[in-house]
């Protein structure tokens, strides 16, 4: 999931990179608002799927950045700013920003806020346009989720799922490459707490993946959650592509953000 940072402080923008980077998230880094509109142009990339903007930008108030943005773009933004009253987050939203959070934040609630607006279907296309209907189906590595239909077929066989087996799947091939943490599933797909309920996640993810028979499809990543491999583009040389950085590792993903 590409993701533009709008910051000015680099080494506020260093750290977030680095933790949203492990996450899975492609960040793209804007120093200025007139970086994030140029960013923003449409260039045969993959759209951003949201905007993390800071309001306090050197060259012009992130306020009127969210306003062009919104002029032309219905991308998801995220206002993250030290403006804490009241009358900046009625203004913010009302502008079109679909949230916003104040510093200091937890990292885990701003890492649900980015996957809560970016469900929301819409990506960097002209006025608000979605780039496919939010209930279409996905795909991803030969895997078609019908989400209509609550049908998988991996190659063509169709594949039998439990009801949560299905949630699961469909919740991580939202975005692959990008970690959902434990809660958040637990959240999305069971509406219940994470507390007590860990060994429930790992059957399921230990059922999709016999079922499925890609056993490498869903990755655990150490202290966070889970997430699913992204397909690897084809390379020339017939060489094997490396797994994605940030895979299952000793280290905790976690440490940085508390």
């Amino acid at each position: 999931m590409r993701l533009l940072l709008v910051e000015d402080d680099d080494r506020v923008a260093a750290a977030l990179t680095a933790v949203l980077g492990r996450h899975g998230f492609q960040v793209r880094h804007a120093r200025s608002g007139h970086e994030a509109l140029d960013a923003l142009v449409p260039d045969g990339s993959e759209p951003f799927r949201v905007v993390l903007l800071d309001l306090g930008l050197p060259d012009r108030d992130g306020f009127e950045v969210c306003s062009r943005i919104r002029a032309g773009s219905g991308v998801p933004v995220i206002m993250v700013t030290a403006r804490a009253d009241i009358r900046s987050r009625i203004h913010g939203l009302n502008l079109g920003a679909d949230d916003y959070i104040t510093k200091p934040y937890d990292m885990g609630e701003l890492l649900a806020r980015i996957h809560a607006v970016a469900r929301r279907g819409l990506a960097a296309s002209p006025a608000g346009t979605a780039v496919e209907p939010a209930g279409g189906p996905l795909e991803s590595r030969g895997i078609v989720i019908d989400r209509e239909r609550r049908r998988v077929t991996v190659n063509g066989r169709d594949v039998p799922l439990t009801r949560k087996e299905f949630d699961l799947l469909a919740l991580l091939a939202q975005s692959p490459g990008v970690v959902y943490r434990r809660e958040q599933i637990f959240s999305e797909v069971w509406r219940s707490g994470w507390e007590g309920n860990g060994r429930t996640l790992e059957v399921h993810i230990g059922s999709l993946r016999t079922k499925l028979g890609l056993p490498g499809l869903v990755e655990a990543v150490r202290g966070v959650g889970y997430r699913l491999i992204p397909e690897q583009p084809a390379d020339p040389d017939g060489a094997v592509a490396e797994a994605p950085a940030g895979a299952d590792t000793d280290a905790d993903p976690t440490a940085a953000e508390r």
